[in-house]
């Protein structure tokens, strides 16, 4: 058997399983296969997908979309195949970015590439007959009664069913956690939170043994798991990189305008060409084409030559100095021959994964610099990179004491005698650190509420913008990841769904541009003297 609707903590409160756990324990169950379907995200796909490739299950790629306000107004995607889970990125940025319709999903090219299950009758109506659709019965919802009408109407339209366990939760102990994580993305409190408002009692991960005998009338709605998962066969190509391409200028080839562009600024930098120079330049664009770095060497120096054209303040920073390339390109300004620094610390052959060239801009000028690079590349094919921003102790302790009914003004002295640590050691806070030792946390309810608070630790509250990171895509960005509207969206800054590490793991290009608020003071000074002197 397999498990088709499972959600995680990456799905941001929806769920309270981390990824690894969940792997585990459909290894424990013997599942050949899982699938991860969080609610209109795929933040945890390529970490899960890593999880369930090691521990040797097969990983299932999906997602949950809502389309209406009702319950039951959703569909559930899984990926067949790439094609599939391009479509499904591209879907998931549409949710976020703006909105989708069963009307706009069935309008769409591609739908013969994933497998559609809703326990919505009404949408069979609207999407295509070669679709390839299946009627969910959830594991919640299928007491005998219904499950007979459910069949009966399904038999009657000829129309295919599942039986699902929606896992929202590991343990059946978890349901108070996953209330609460419920009522602090709803910003409510226990005694608010609707029976609506939050996942059944039943959405623990249930012993498939289970599943089999108290449906063994129905086989064929559990062996319809089977057939889905046998179709779903996506590979993320896991650190196989997908570089971003220069456009060519039609004259030469790429490698040998880079190679022009290095020995002229070679005879720039350098008022007396010798052989050790050459022989250094030879050595280093041989690792550089090797390793197939060249557009993206050619897209950092397009970045630094513009940005010198407007008169920006740069600087690139890390073991990029160590590279001549790097120097005679304008991008550091350290003499690697002068100082004898050894290129092997930036690249070499042995080194899989791309360069790390980063630029630091002036506070003032990063954005501008920024701009550029989306004008360029095209804002199909560019976008910052996620940071996902998780529970400490002081907010995890903070949002599970709102979610009980107390204030700010009883939090917020507690709150106060908290360190900034992780919020694991809440409920040992009192016996590990002084400042905290008059902390009542062994003492109901807030021992309780301690309690909870430390199951947070780790848990992503919400997406942010990674300071420095954008990625710059081969292709249209939504073939490989969703997009949506950083948390701060009344600025339209539009990240990717995955953060940085699973962006590298996929293959996309990482730039950093950098905001350094002390080239924005040497600036200013250097303005000033200029006035000055006038």
């Amino acid at each position: 058997m397999v498990a088709l609707h499972t959600y995680s903590t990456f799905s941001f409160l929806h769920g309270v399983i981390p990824v690894q756990k969940l792997v585990e324990r459909a290894k424990l169950f013997s599942l050949s296969a899982i699938a991860l379907t969080d609610i209109e995200g795929m933040y945890g796909h390529v970490p899960f997908f890593k999880a369930a490739k090691e521990a040797g299950i097969k990983p299932i790629l999906g997602a949950k979309l809502y389309l209406g306000a009702s319950r039951d107004d959703y569909v559930i995607i899984l990926a067949k195949n790439v094609t599939g889970y391009g479509l499904l990125c591209r879907l998931i940025t549409q949710i976020k970015l703006s909105s989708l319709s069963i009307q706009q999903l069935a309008a769409k090219p591609d739908l013969h590439h994933v497998i559609i299950i809703t326990p919505n009758l009404e949408y069979y109506s609207e999407l295509p007959d070669d679709a390839n659709i299946f009627y969910e019965i959830p594991l919640y919802m299928a007491d005998k009664r219904s499950l007979e009408t459910k069949l009966y109407e399904t038999r009657e339209r000829g129309i295919r069913g599942v039986i699902t366990n929606p896992v929202v939760f590991l343990e059946k102990q978890d349901f108070l956690l996953q209330k609460v994580v419920s009522a602090i993305r709803q910003r409510k409190t226990l005694e608010t939170l609707s029976a609506e408002n939050h996942c059944d009692a039943a959405n623990y991960f249930l012993d498939p043994a289970i599943l089999e005998n108290r449906f063994k009338e129905y086989r064929e709605y559990l062996d319809n798991s089977d057939l889905i998962a046998s179709q779903c066969n996506v590979d993320l190509e896991i650190g196989k990189y997908k570089y971003p391409v220069f456009p060519n200028d039609g004259v030469s080839s790429n490698e040998s305008r880079l190679a022009s562009l290095c020995y002229a600024g070679m005879h720039q930098r350098y008022s007396e060409i010798k052989d050790v120079h050459t022989q250094r330049m030879e050595m280093e664009l041989s690792v550089i084409r090797d390793l197939h770095f060249v557009d993206y060497f050619l897209i950092v120096w397009d970045i630094v030559r513009e940005a010198k054209r407007r008169g920006m303040m740069l600087i690139g920073r890390g073991s990029a100095a160590n590279s001549m390339v790097s120097y005679c390109l304008g991008f550091t300004e350290i003499d690697p021959i002068k100082h004898n620094l050894y290129f092997e610390r930036f690249l070499n052959k042995s080194r899989t994964s791309p360069p790390d060239v980063d630029l630091d801009f002036s506070w003032r000028e990063r954005d501008e610099i920024v701009k550029y690079v989306y004008d360029k590349y095209g804002y199909e094919r560019v976008a910052m990179i996620s940071t996902t921003v998780t529970f400490r102790a002081r907010s995890a302790f903070r949002e599970t004491a709102k979610v009980f009914g107390f204030s700010n003004d009883q939090i917020t002295p507690l709150a106060k005698a908290i360190p900034w640590t992780s919020a694991g050691n809440l409920e040992n806070l009192p016996d590990l650190y002084p400042e905290s030792k008059n902390l009542p946390f062994k003492e109901e309810p807030w021992k309780q509420i301690a309690g909870i608070a430390s199951k947070l630790a780790g848990f992503p509250r919400h997406l942010s913008i990674h300071p420095s990171g954008l990625v710059i895509s081969p292709a249209n960005i939504t073939n490989f990841v969703a997009l949506e509207f950083a948390s701060n969206k009344g600025l339209g800054l539009v990240i990717t769904q995955p953060d940085m590490y699973s962006i590298e793991d996929i293959g996309l290009v990482k730039i950093d541009l950098l905001s350094q608020r002390s080239l924005g003071v040497l600036r200013d000074t250097l303005s000033r003297l200029q006035e000055n002197r006038k």
